[in-house]
């Protein structure tokens, strides 16, 4: 069972709903195996919710750009094309744009935006802006942070080398989060290889999600599932529907897999 972080696990107060946990438990002692798949990097406070959801499972983060085992400490990683990068940091500097850039254990900005650093606090790290050169590891994503007036226009600007995925974040509803990834590289090609690691056929996972970043996971699963808040977009390709991520509907997706391999 593939899990989404913001609309999904965590709600609008930035919290996880008090029904989740035990029922991940129960699920996980079922024999559920449970991964977190996030848009978001898997360092901070998103990897200690993917540690209570499974200390020693595969989880992905960085929108599938970063697929890591928190046991082991695996990680399969894909990173940009320089050209991509390049052409990122470009644009960055000359539209003075709010870009982040991100590693598979840190992330650096150069922009002094006020949706930057509430990001920061939103992801539980130092708002400390520096040169984008500066990155250490390899750069496995990009992401431009907009305000929903300004997402369009940038959706509509050619990204070459890179799958371009908008999505949103309960706890901070003003702001429109564009992931960048390498060419081929989503959710889905992260579940891909999620599921071959634990042995598990795709008509046999569940993906519970809510956005747009989350149907290319739900187009390729055998039980696609959407909250109640979720985006029309990820409504068509569910198969079942839970309630809204504030009302716990994650704790009812659990219980229908735990039904599922009794």
């Amino acid at each position: 069972m593939c899990i989404d972080v913001d609309g999904t696990l965590v709600g609008s107060g930035g919290a996880v709903n008090e029904r989740v946990w035990p029922a991940a438990a129960r699920a996980r002692k079922a024999g559920v195996a449970l991964a977190v798949c996030s848009g978001r990097p898997g360092f901070g406070v998103t990897r200690a919710l993917a540690a209570q959801v499974d200390p020693s499972g595969w989880h992905c983060f960085q929108n599938g750009a970063s697929v890591v085992h928190l046991g082991s400490g695996q990680s399969r990683s894909a990173a940009l094309p320089p050209n991509a990068v390049a052409m990122l940091i470009e644009r960055a500097r000359r539209g003075n744009r709010p870009l982040e850039l991100y590693s598979d254990a840190e992330y650096v900005t150069e922009c002094d935006a006020e949706i930057l650093r509430r990001h920061a606090g939103f992801l539980g790290v130092p708002f400390a802006p520096r040169a984008y050169e500066s990155l250490r590891g390899a750069v496995v994503r990009g992401q431009w942070l907009l305000t929903h007036e300004e997402a369009p226009a940038v959706l509509a600007e050619p990204h070459p080398e890179l799958e371009v995925s908008p999505s949103l974040a309960p706890a901070m509803p003003d702001g429109v989060f564009v992931n960048l990834t390498s060419t081929g590289v989503d959710k889905g090609y992260a579940v891909r290889i999620i599921a071959a690691q634990c042995g598990v056929e795709l008509e046999d996972v569940m993906y519970v999600g809510d956005g747009f970043n989350d149907t290319p996971a739900m187009r390729i699963v055998g039980h696609p599932v959407a909250m109640g808040n979720a985006e029309e977009v990820a409504r068509e390709l569910a198969s079942r529907s839970v309630g809204t991520v504030d009302d716990g509907g994650l704790a009812d997706a659990l219980e229908l897999a735990i039904d599922g391999v009794r």
